[in-house]
C-alpha cells in the first residue's frame, strides 16, 4: 500500500545527512552552480521554517528556507524542496509546502521568493515576479522566478543577497 500520510516536524541537526543525500539524488552535482544553490551558500537555512517528512524512521523530504534581502527587504528564500523518488507523487512535497509557508506566516514573514514551477507552487500563493522586479547574482528564467506575499507583504524590488538583515539577524 502507498503511504499517503506523513509525519512533518522540525529539521534538527541529526537530518543533515539524509536531506544531503536526498538533494544529491534529486538535484545532482550541477546543483552546485545553479543560481538559488549560490544564493543560499554560507547562509544556515531558519530551523524554525524547516521541515522534514518522515516515512517510519526515514527521512523521504525536506523544505528549507533561507533568509534573504531583495533590496532592503528581509525575504525567504525557498528551496530547495526535495522528496525522495520512491515517495514522488504521494503529497509529501504539498504538505512540505503547506507547513513551512504556515509556519512562515505564523513567524511574521511578508515574503517567500524561489525558483520553480508556477503550476505546481501557485496553490500556495505564489505568483510570477514581474519582469526586472527582482534580480538575482545569476541566471534565472524569468517564468520560473515566483513570489508569494504573506501577512500583507508587498512585492519587493532590487538584488537578492543572501542573509537577513542587521535588524533581522540579531
Amino acid at each position: 500500500m502507498k503511504q499517503t500520510t506523513w509525519v512533518i516536524r522540525p529539521e534538527d541537526a541529526t537530518d543533515t545527512s539524509a536531506i544531503d543525500d536526498l538533494q544529491a539524488e534529486a538535484f545532482g552535482p550541477g546543483r552546485f552552480a545553479r543560481t538559488a544553490f549560490r544564493i543560499r551558500e554560507g547562509v544556515p537555512h531558519r530551523p524554525d521554517v524547516s521541515f522534514v517528512g518522515l516515512a517510519g524512521e526515514q527521512v523521504a523530504g525536506s523544505i528549507r528556507l533561507t533568509p534573504i534581502r531583495i533590496g532592503d527587504t528581509d525575504a525567504l528564500l525557498l528551496g530547495p524542496l526535495t522528496v525522495s523518488p520512491d515517495f514522488k507523487n504521494r503529497g509529501l512535497g504539498k504538505a512540505l509546502m503547506r507547513t513551512a509557508m504556515e509556519a512562515a506566516a505564523a513567524a511574521g514573514d511578508k515574503v517567500v521568493l524561489l525558483v520553480g514551477d508556477a503550476p505546481y507552487y501557485s496553490p500556495f500563493g505564489f505568483q510570477q515576479v514581474p519582469f526586472g522586479r527582482i534580480t538575482l547574482p545569476g541566471p534565472v528564467d524569468p517564468a520560473r522566478l515566483l513570489v508569494a506575499l504573506l501577512n500583507d507583504g508587498d512585492i519587493p524590488s532590487g538584488m537578492v543577497h543572501g542573509g537577513a538583515s542587521a535588524a533581522v539577524a540579531s
